[in-house]
C-alpha cells in the first residue's frame, strides 16, 4: 500500500509542479517510488535526479516559508559545534550554527525538515547536556553541503588558538603558500571574523612586521592587540582573505578594495576589506558592519531629552540642508541612518549617494560610489534630482561642486541630509564658505548643524563611585564652594574585557537655524555672534553635553577629556 501523504509534502510536490521545475508525471513517480523506499518527498526527489538540491531548498524557502541557508556563505560557530558531537549531528544530519545561550536557542542547517524524529534525538542529547529543554530553529540545506560542512568543521580545532597551533606544528619557517596551509587558514580566518562580530569590534586590523603579524581589533573606539602570530602564517591569511572579497590575489603592490558577506552568530555581516602596501607586506583592514548593530532606532541612540526635542524641531522642516559633522570614526553615518529609519515610510521616496553603502535599508534606493561609475557626488545629486526624490543623504560634502547641488536641491524643496568634516557645530558654517557656500545660498537653506562624538560608556557592572577632586570640579564647571559631586571611574571585570567601558553613546551639539541666525549669515556675520545668538536659544556645547553624561554616571571624566576640549576650563 502507499504511506499517506503528509500535507507539507503534498505542499510541497504541488509547488515544485507550480514552479516548473517538476512535471506532473515525475511527481507521481517520486511518490510511488517515495512509498517503497520510506524516504521524505525532498530527499526522494533528489535521490532520483528529479530535482537539484539548490532548486528544492529555494522552493520550500519562497512558497513554504522555510527559511534556507547556503553553508558556503556561513560561519557556525565553534560554541555550538562543542555543544553537539559529530555523531549526533551525522546521525540526524543536521550542522549547529548558532547557539543562543540567553534565549536557549540552538540554530540548525537541516536537509529535511519534517525529520521530526532527528531533531527529537538532538533536543533530548542537549536536554541532558545542558538540563533544560533547547528550544531548536532550522534553516534548510543541501544535503551535500551538510555533509561536506560536518566533515569539514568536526575534527578539526575550531578555536583561534588550537588553530594556531595546529599551523605552528606543521612548520612555521617553510610555509610561503596558501596551497600548504590551506585548510588550517581558512578556519583561522573564519575564527578571527566570529570572534571579532563577538567582541563587538568595529575593525580588525592585519599588521605585518618584519619578524610577526600583529593583529588588533578596535572595541569602542579603541585599538586593542588580540594575537600575534609567526610572519610566515601572513601569505596563506592575506590570499583568503583576498579570495573571499574579490580582491586580485596576483596584485601586491597597489590598493585594493573588496567586500564579503558571512552569516556570523545568526546574523548577515558584511566586511569591507581595504588593503594596502607597506614595508613589511600588505597591511589589511576590514571594517565590521554588523547591520544588527548598524541601524539604531532614534530613540535608542542614548540622546538627551533635549538633543532628542531639537533634533525631532530640526526634521519637522520640510526642505532645506542638515548637515552632520565629525571627524572619521565618530558615528554620523549611524546618526544619518538612524534619521532615514525613523522618517522611512511608502509615503516618501528616500535616495542616498554613499562612498560606499554601509547598511541596506528597506524601501530606500541606496547607490554606492565607485571607481566603475566615473561619477562624482555631484553628478551623482544631478541624477537623483532626475528621480523624483523627496529625502536624498550626500554622503560627503567634499568640494564646491558638491555642496553647491546640495543646497539646489534644498532649494527646489527637497530635504538634504549630508556629512561635513568640521570640528564643531558653528565652525561649520565657516568651513562652508571656504569651499565656495556664499552667504546668500546658506541663508534660508540650512536647517541645522549637528557635531557629534562618541564616548566610551562605563561597564554598568564595575563602574566604582569617587568624589570629584577640585580640578575635576574646575573642569566639569562645579560652582565653588558646593559640595563635590559624585563622579564614576572605570575599574575592569570580565563583562567589559578588563577595560573598564562597555559600548559607546553620543555626545551633540545641535545648531538650530532660525530665521535671526539667517539673517546673521546674510550679514556675515562672526562665529562668536552666530554662537551667542544659538547660546540664547540654548545651544549645548559638546564639552557641557559630555559634562552632563559624566555628571550622570555614563561615562568618566577621562574619557570625556580623550574626545572633547576642555582645555578653556583648565
Amino acid at each position: 500500500m502507499m504511506a499517506p501523504r503528509s500535507a507539507s509534502a503534498a505542499a510541497l510536490g504541488d509547488a515544485l509542479v507550480a514552479m516548473g521545475l517538476l512535471s506532473p508525471d515525475l511527481l507521481r513517480i517520486a511518490r510511488l517510488e517515495q512509498a517503497r523506499s520510506g524516504l521524505s518527498l525532498e530527499r526522494q526527489l533528489t535521490a532520483l535526479g528529479f530535482v537539484t538540491e539548490t532548486a528544492l531548498r529555494d522552493a520550500l524557502s519562497t512558497n513554504l516559508g522555510k527559511a534556507s541557508v547556503d553553508l558556503a556563505h556561513v560561519m557556525a560557530d565553534a560554541a555550538a559545534l562543542a555543544l553537539l558531537p559529530k555523531e549526533v549531528a551525522q546521525a540526524a544530519h543536521a550542522l549547529p550554527l548558532y547557539y543562543d545561550e540567553k534565549k536557549n536557542r540552538m540554530t540548525l542547517a537541516v536537509a529535511d525538515s519534517h525529520d521530526l524524529p532527528g531533531q527529537d534525538r538532538i533536543r533530548e542529547f542537549l536536554r541532558a547536556r545542558l538540563g533544560a529543554t533547547v528550544e531548536l530553529e532550522t534553516l534548510l540545506a543541501e544535503a551535500s553541503e551538510i555533509t561536506s560542512a560536518i566533515d569539514r568543521y568536526y575534527g578539526y580545532a575550531l578555536s583561534i588558538d588550537g588553530i594556531v597551533a595546529e599551523i605552528e606544528s606543521n612548520g612555521t619557517g617553510t610555509a610561503t603558500s596558501a596551497q600548504e596551509f590551506s585548510q588550517p587558514t581558512v578556519r583561522l580566518i573564519d575564527a578571527i571574523l566570529t570572534d571579532a562580530v563577538k567582541a563587538e569590534a568595529s575593525d580588525i586590523h592585519f599588521e605585518p612586521e618584519e619578524n610577526f603579524l600583529r593583529i588588533r581589533y578596535r572595541q569602542d573606539g579603541i585599538l586593542r592587540q588580540i594575537r600575534a602570530l609567526h610572519k610566515s602564517c601572513w601569505n596563506a591569511m592575506c590570499v583568503r582573505l583576498k579570495v573571499i572579497s574579490g580582491m586580485n590575489i596576483a596584485e601586491t603592490r597597489a590598493p585594493q578594495d573588496g567586500r564579503v558577506t558571512f552569516s556570523v552568530s545568526g546574523r548577515p555581516v558584511d566586511f569591507r576589506v581595504s588593503s594596502q602596501p607597506t614595508l613589511h607586506g600588505e597591511n589589511m583592514v576590514l571594517r565590521v558592519l554588523d547591520r544588527q548593530k548598524g541601524i539604531v532606532p532614534l530613540a535608542e541612540l542614548g540622546l538627551s531629552d533635549a538633543a532628542q526635542t531639537l533634533l525631532t524641531r530640526l526634521l519637522a522642516r520640510p526642505e532645506g540642508v542638515i548637515l552632520v559633522t565629525g571627524p572619521t570614526g565618530s558615528g554620523k553615518t549611524t546618526s544619518l541612518y538612524a534619521i532615514l529609519n525613523q522618517i522611512n515610510s511608502e509615503r516618501i521616496h528616500i535616495m542616498t549617494l554613499e562612498d560606499p553603502v554601509e547598511y541596506p535599508l528597506p524601501i530606500v534606493r541606496q547607490t554606492s560610489m565607485s571607481d566603475a561609475l566615473r561619477m562624482d557626488f555631484a553628478n551623482g545629486v544631478r541624477a537623483m534630482l532626475r528621480q523624483d526624490p523627496d529625502v536624498i543623504l550626500v554622503g560627503e560634502i567634499r568640494d564646491e561642486d558638491t555642496a553647491i547641488m546640495a543646497f539646489r536641491a534644498a532649494m527646489t524643496g527637497h530635504q538634504v541630509f549630508a556629512t561635513l568634516h568640521s570640528n564643531s557645530a558653528v565652525g561649520a558654517l565657516p568651513r562652508l564658505m571656504d569651499i565656495g557656500v556664499t552667504q546668500e545660498i546658506l541663508a534660508g537653506n540650512l536647517i541645522g548643524v549637528i557635531a557629534q562624538r562618541l564616548l566610551r560608556r562605563l561597564c554598568p557592572r564595575c563602574k566604582r563611585a569617587v568624589a570629584a577632586t577640585r580640578a575635576e570640579c574646575r573642569l566639569l564647571g562645579w560652582p565653588e564652594g558646593e559640595a563635590a559631586p559624585e563622579i564614576h571611574q572605570p575599574t575592569g571585570c570580565g563583562h567589559c574585557r578588563f577595560t573598564g567601558y562597555r559600548g559607546r553613546l553620543p555626545i551633540m551639539e545641535i545648531l538650530r537655524v532660525d530665521g535671526e541666525m539667517d539673517e546673521l549669515i546674510a550679514r556675515h556675520a562672526t562665529a562668536s555672534a552666530l554662537l551667542r545668538h544659538a547660546r540664547q536659544q540654548g545651544f549645548q556645547t559638546l564639552a557641557e553635553a559630555g559634562v552632563a553624561q559624566v555628571l550622570s554616571g555614563a561615562t568618566a571624566l577621562a574619557e570625556l577629556l580623550r574626545v572633547a576640549d576642555l582645555s578653556d576650563r583648565m
